[in-house]
């Protein structure tokens, strides 16, 4: 092996540096008995480092596109090509046209080569950048390969190559590319494996696409591919579909396309042995890398050769069991609206709330049902509470449940219920109990907090930790509080109740949505309107709102006083902040800043309320949705007292309207309650680490989010710390970021979507829950983070999620969509009490809905309709 050229021989996975992704892969492939790769050779990154070093005009233009935005696609595709230009002109340097020669001379020189591009950053287990580089087939003679080599330099910086380190972050001076030179095989057929499926995620399934010839005609989608799926041995599905074209390798070099003969473009490609055999190679691939892999294969002769091995990226991951049962994930993230990845501190103390088991994987949790699926009466209990929530969840595990074979069905061990939860009966109890029952479980929680906030100020080291672990043991006692699980569920019971009564009765959808406005007790609400008077009190001051507009650090609370009118602002703000300050979007996870911590991401929503609302704005909407519950609950009364029995109808309905009122703007407080104590922990131990960040402990505070509370615990009493591992979790939260967790999936890997089971929608609507009844148009307002923008008047917010820490935003827009949620989740909570028409559930919103477009939000048949393509 020489410093710039080596063969596959000296290569393995540990040789990204020196021969790039694919070059470090296939040394590793030829290491695998009984797998065949056609040989070759390496030109290191050294060879490539070697001759843009001293290039003054790479330099120059590197330095130049270090300074272009992204999103310039003009000035990337221009100093794309000057890049490209300038390397191709570069001559390879006398010694390695030598070495290759010499290497061109063992392999055969008159022979056909494959030259194939191989960068540091390709064939990754986070990115695998397929495709990003170029590969050039059936090259033949000495100087046609040295040709293709700088061809294959230049291809670093190809538009598409820059583009995409652009969106994965990858700095483009430190991404090097080595040459692979490869012995041409002539194939009769050629494709991809991949084992595991890459439609549905299954790791039990291989699936493969065939075609006739090079497979470059399939991967540029010229012509069509056989798919074949093989699942233990067995080949369970096979398309076949015509194939017009063949692409060969020519006797001058190069390729040529060439017409199919009819008779042969219907051909199966492979025959089945040779399926099953693909299929088994593709395992024993696998078991070598230890992971799921996107393969390249060629069929010269009777023999498969494989020209490409790498991981695929696009999987989730699967959570780490022992065993080999089926499991059902169904994420914990779409039930808590918060779907982004949870740091470990963060997931840690959410599973130790929880009190449950709860699994992770891809920085996210998720909960196994299998065992309520195993009993007739846990699957009633997770389709119709669960299921009921999100229809989505419910179609997905319907057809897990369809699939006898997965989930067993046993009897039910514990009459009434599986073991450990409640019937649901259980929650059926409180129709005729006194709703003051609500004022009382707020007040006994205000006063547990501020005793938490008392005898937490002198805990420090172990004690604290033990001090924290048994106060979350506390409060997941009072989570399970009877009274308290009661009041949600009777308000959801009788807001269903209505629902379906009245549309029975009176042909009316929704009716509960307009009833739930304006309701007492909902301290999520209350806060939306909170801000709207801090920004009464704000407007009437230019000087104050100009500091506010040009804020960009948390150093504006100070500076208030030192203009007109900023020290009765920066009272309100403070003020809004001690009854507010613990809640952020994303608030399950402790880690997350808060706005007490960084109250400029609260200033775009501020300045949105001063700009937008009147004067008095907070009391009008609250009274405004009073009176049009009031209307909507006596027009209903007056409207049964017409039909049959219509007297009964009436105080049934009456009834219900009383409990929904009374009772539903309870189901947001446990979570204020549990953000209130989370924050005052957090404070705690951020103070805890700040001691050991002194002592020279730990490098940052921060540093403690990334280690689990157990974890810290530890720390606390060894005062050593694993700062190699501390490291390592914030590489992976940050490639954690990029994945998008499934709703339901197996222990097989597989996504099970859900669908909406919709009739007569309109031409092109997009079906998702309705969640909150009316129709209003406006501007879509595609958002991922709460800060993002000011929003306007006429806008429907589109984003993946809203917990309750977006709620300021609700009281200024009209409409809202967003791509996860339930009937009972905080988004559609607050919007029926906002009265904002809403529908959720609509997977892909913020990519199949572009910021500015004209929408219209049906959130009484559930669905969004694009109104211009602009």
């Amino acid at each position: 092996m020489s410093k710039y050229i080596t063969g596959f021989q000296n290569l393995d996975k540990t040789s990204l540096t020196v021969a790039g992704g694919k070059g470090a892969n296939l040394g590793e492939l030829a290491r695998i008995v009984g797998i065949l790769v056609p040989d070759g050779f390496c030109i290191t990154t050294e060879a490539f480092k070697r001759i843009i070093a001293g290039n003054a005009g790479v330099e120059a233009m590197l330095d130049q596109l270090a300074l272009v935005p992204a999103t310039d696609r003009p000035a990337i595709a221009s100093i794309s090509a000057g890049l490209r230009h300038e390397i191709e002109a570069i001559p390879v340097p006398a010694d390695i046209r030598e070495a290759i020669g010499r290497y061109l001379t063992t392999y055969g020189p008159t022979g056909a080569y494959a030259v194939r591009s191989s960068a540091t950053a390709e064939d990754l287990p986070t990115a695998s950048f397929a495709g990003q580089q170029d590969t050039y087939l059936n090259i033949i003679g000495e100087e046609a390969i040295l040709s293709h080599i700088r061809k294959c330099w230049a291809s670093l910086f190809t538009e598409r190559a820059i583009s995409y380190r652009n969106q994965h972050g990858f700095d483009h001076r430190t991404v090097y590319l080595a040459v692979v030179i490869q012995k041409m095989v002539f194939p009769l057929a050629s494709g991809m494996l991949f084992t595991a499926d890459p439609v549905t995620s299954n790791r039990k399934v291989v699936s493969i696409d065939a075609g006739f010839g090079l497979g470059e005609a399939l991967v540029s989608g010229r012509t069509n591919a056989d798919t074949y799926k093989v699942r233990d041995g067995v080949i369970t599905e096979k398309t076949v579909p015509a194939k017009t074209l063949v692409m060969e390798a020519t006797i001058a070099g190069g390729t040529q396309e060439r017409d199919l003969p009819p008779d042969q473009q219907n051909r199966q490609v492979l025959t089945d042995p040779q399926i099953h055999e693909l299929a088994r190679i593709g395992r024993r691939i696998e078991a070598h890398f230890g992971s799921p892999q996107d393969i390249e294969w060629c069929l010269a002769g009777e023999q498969f050769y494989i020209v490409q091995s790498r991981p695929i990226t696009t999987l989730y991951p699967l959570p780490a069991v022992s065993d080999h049962q089926p499991h059902v994930y169904i994420s914990v993230g779409h039930q808590q609206m918060m779907t982004d990845p949870i740091r470990p501190l963060g997931m840690s103390l959410w599973q130790l709330t929880a009190g449950r088991p709860m699994y992770q994987a891809g920085g996210r949790l998720f909960v196994d049902v299998a065992p309520e699926l195993a009993t007739p009466a846990g699957r009633q209990l997770m389709l119709n509470v669960l299921g009921n929530n999100d229809p989505l969840i419910k179609d997905a595990l319907t057809t897990i449940l369809e699939r006898e074979d997965f989930i067993r069905l046993v009897p039910d061990e514990v009459p009434g219920g599986p073991a450990g939860g409640p019937a649901l009966a259980d929650y059926q109890t409180l129709k005729d109990f006194d709703p003051s029952v609500v004022g009382e479980l707020i007040r006994q929680s205000q006063a547990s907090i501020e005793a938490l906030r008392e005898e937490i100020r002198e805990k420090t080291g172990p004690a604290l930790i033990d001090f924290i672990l048994d106060h979350i043991r506390q409060i997941r006692g009072a989570l399970k509080d009877p009274r308290s699980f009661a009041v949600i569920m009777t308000a959801m019971n009788a807001s269903v109740w209505l629902n379906e009564h009245i549309a029975e009765w009176l042909g009316e959808k929704g009716v509960a949505d307009t009833l739930t406005q304006s309701v007492p007790h909902n301290i999520t609400s209350e806060m939306g309107l909170a801000l709207l008077d801090v920004a009464d009190i704000i407007r009437p001051n230019p000087a104050v709102i100009d500091l506010l507009q040009q804020a960009v650090d948390d150093s504006f609370l100070n500076q208030l006083d030192n203009v007109q009118g900023g020290h009765k602002a920066r009272k309100a703000i403070l003020a809004f902040l001690d009854q507010y300050g613990m809640r952020c979007s994303g608030e399950i996870d402790i880690t997350r800043p808060r706005w007490r911590e960084k109250p400029t991401m609260l200033l775009p929503l501020l300045l949105s309320n001063v700009k937008n609302s009147v004067p008095g704005a907070a009391r009008q909407k609250f009274e405004e949705g009073l009176r049009e519950a009031t209307r909507k609950r006596d027009s209903i009364l007056d409207r049964l007292r017409q039909l049959p029995d219509g007297d009964e109808k009436a105080a049934a309905a009456d009834r219900m309207i009383q409990l929904v009122r009374n009772l539903i703007g309870y189901r947001e407080y446990p979570k204020y309650d549990l953000v209130s104590r989370y924050f005052i922990c957090k404070q705690a131990l951020l103070a805890e680490a700040d001691r050991l960040v002194q002592a020279g402990i730990l490098t940052d505070t921060e540093a403690v989010f990334y280690l689990t509370f157990d974890e810290l615990g530890d720390l606390t009493r060894t005062l050593q710390a694993d700062n190699q591992l501390i490291q390592q979790r914030k590489a992976d939260y940050i490639q954690y970021e990029k994945l998008t967790p499934p709703r339901v999936y197996t222990s097989e890997g597989e996504i099970i979507r859900g669908s909406y089971k919709r009739e007569n929608l309109p031409a092109g609507a997009i079906a998702g829950l309705p969640v909150s009844a009316g129709v209003v148009e406006g501007r879509a307002r595609v958002l991922r983070e709460m800060g993002e923008a000011e929003p306007g008047p006429d806008d429907i917010l589109v984003t993946s999620f809203t917990d309750p820490g977006w709620t300021p935003l609700f009281v200024s827009i009209k409409g809202l969509v967003t791509e996860v949620g339930g009937l009972m989740t905080h988004g559609a909570v607050i919007a029926r009490e906002y009265g904002l028409p809403a529908v959720v559930g609509i997977e892909k919103a913020t990519t199949l809905i572009k910021d500015g477009q004209r929408i219209r939000v049906n959130g009484t048949e559930g669905y969004v309709e694009i109104l211009d393509f602009g």
